[in-house]
């Protein structure tokens, strides 16, 4: 069964999210926008997103929001002190009203002044740091009232201060509960931010190696280019020294046309996607977007155990559903004491005296106290109770068992995602050793065909192999970057970096890693 925070936690919870705001994003707001060149990488295209990210405004708004609820619900537990009055109360009215003696209605007309007073002090009761649901108060009325007649008036004042305990039975704690609603509400929003945070990096993640992919292509389109001038010129010598082999010179032409069109249009590609970067980022039309695309491939060894634990302890999905447990908890045990058996208690004891003379009214004092008992006991109500605690009932075993299905879901989704990373992962490596042997024989193949040993055609076989190796490396090595990158959404974990994700990118979340 999941557990909840007690309310002594609520201080460390309010630290907490304060800690939780991003020192670099902090950073990034006051910082001026690059005018000139911007050389990208993975973690400047995040600053770029939380510095101009209204998500994460609206977060920050609606985390102090909620604390500010927490702290007015903590406040209830402290004394609370309230003056009502009432200067004047004037009637000059008449009324009709009974007269037992006369066995008839009779008019009667009243005239008086009213000035009052009360002046109370309140205090949740709250023992061993559990708030009763009763309160202590300390009270004092005054009041000065005159009553006029035809040719004479009365006044007189009155004074009575006394102590007073109320306490509700068989009901529901609503101080308690509201208390930690709102803890939970602000652990909410809590929660709420680091989900949008990482999806924020997530998504600055992507458009990352978009860029990256089509800067990559480049060069390994360029380098294609280069490649077939090399041929060319060979051919060329060639069919100067025999005019038999002049159709290689037109081969390698209409090639290396090709290749130089593929070049362009992926300088289009980069201009139309660094447009849009710019604008989503807010960055300069007039900056200069660089990316240096350099492939950096290493061994991630990731145990399932340890990202299934990341996964349960350091994302909200399970911290969220616990939540969402506890408040059907509540709602249940406030839908009891809805129509059901209710007893109030009330008792007061103080003092109480009146006088013609303001300056007497303390003078002798008599004792005053009061004894209130009151309750509620339903008799019949059509079963409306019963079905109410059970639908509510039924919201509890609900929650739990979404908590028992998200278990295994996160289990399954741990289990794939380190078989995603690993087998990415030993292509990337294969690809890599076979990008360099295709190297190699190119090397040889322009070499043999300077001899020539072989035709046009089978260069070009070679060379085109060699394209289509360096963009299968490339394929491999981004489903590699993006495997490890829905491990990170996972479990909020950069394996790579033996680091909580937001700690890697500077966001203080207030918490040392286990």
């Amino acid at each position: 069964m999941p557990t909840t925070k007690p309310a002594t936690r609520l201080t460390l919870l309010a630290v907490a999210v304060i800690l939780l705001i991003p020192a670099g994003m902090l950073r990034a707001q006051d910082a001026a926008m690059p005018t000139g060149n911007v050389d990208l990488t993975l973690e400047a295209m995040v600053e770029f997103a939380l510095n101009n990210s209204y998500r994460v405004r609206h977060l920050n708004i609606n985390v102090q929001r909620t604390r500010l609820n927490l702290q007015a619900s903590r406040a209830r537990l402290k004394s609370r002190v309230d003056l009502d009055f009432t200067v004047p109360r004037i009637n000059a009215i008449s009324e009709t009203r009974w007269n037992s003696d006369l066995q008839r209605n009779v008019i009667e007309r009243e005239n008086s002044r009213r000035v009052e007073a009360e002046l109370s002090v309140r205090q949740p009761v709250i023992l061993f740091g559990f708030p009763t649901n009763g309160y202590l108060s300390l009270n004092n009325t005054m009041y000065r009232l005159t009553q006029r007649e035809a040719e004479d008036s009365d006044t007189r004042y009155y004074n009575r201060y006394y102590v007073r305990y109320t306490q509700p039975l068989f009901q529901a704690n609503r101080l308690r509960n509201d208390l930690e609603q709102a803890e939970m509400s602000l652990e909410e929003e809590e929660l709420d931010y680091q989900a949008d945070i990482v999806d924020i990096i997530d998504n600055s993640a992507d458009d990352y190696y978009d860029l990256f992919e089509i800067a990559y292509e480049q060069n390994i389109r360029e380098g294609y280019v280069a490649s077939l001038q090399e041929a060319l010129a060979l051919a060329q010598t060639a069919a100067a020294a025999d005019p038999n082999r002049a159709i290689d010179v037109d081969q390698l032409r209409v090639e290396l046309a090709n290749a130089r069109e593929e070049v362009t249009s992926l300088e289009s590609r980069w201009r139309l996607e660094t447009s849009r970067i710019k604008t989503e980022f807010n960055i300069p039309q007039e900056a200069t977007i660089t990316i240096n695309p350099v492939i950096e491939l290493s061994r991630v060894a990731i145990d399932p155990e340890v990202a299934t634990r990341y996964a349960m302890e350091f994302t909200p999905r399970m911290r969220q559903l616990d939540l969402s447990y506890r408040q059907n908890e509540i709602r249940l045990d406030e839908t009891k004491g809805r129509g059901g058996f209710e007893l109030d208690v009330s008792l007061s004891y103080g003092r109480e005296m009146q006088d013609e003379i303001f300056g007497q009214i303390w003078d002798e004092p008599e004792n005053t106290y009061t004894v209130d008992v009151a309750g509620s006991l339903p008799i019949w109500d059509w079963g409306e109770r019963k079905a109410r605690i059970e639908a509510s009932r039924l919201s509890v075993d609900q929650s739990q068992l979404r908590i028992e299905e998200t278990t295994a879901d996160i289990q399954n989704d741990i289990l794939n995602g380190v078989r995603n990373v690993g087998e990415y992962e030993n292509r990337a490596f294969n690809m890599q050793a076979n990008l360099e042997l295709s190297r190699g024989i190119t090397q040889t193949s322009m070499t043999r065909y300077r001899e020539g040993a072989i035709s046009a055609l089978d260069l070009l076989s070679g060379l085109r192999r060699e394209l289509d190796t360096a963009n299968n490396f490339l394929d491999a090595y981004l489903g590699w970057r993006r495997a490890l990158q829905r491990m990170q959404e996972m479990t909020y974990y950069d394996f790579e970096y033996d680091m909580r994700v937001m700690n890697r990118f500077g966001i203080t979340l207030g918490e040392t890693l286990p």
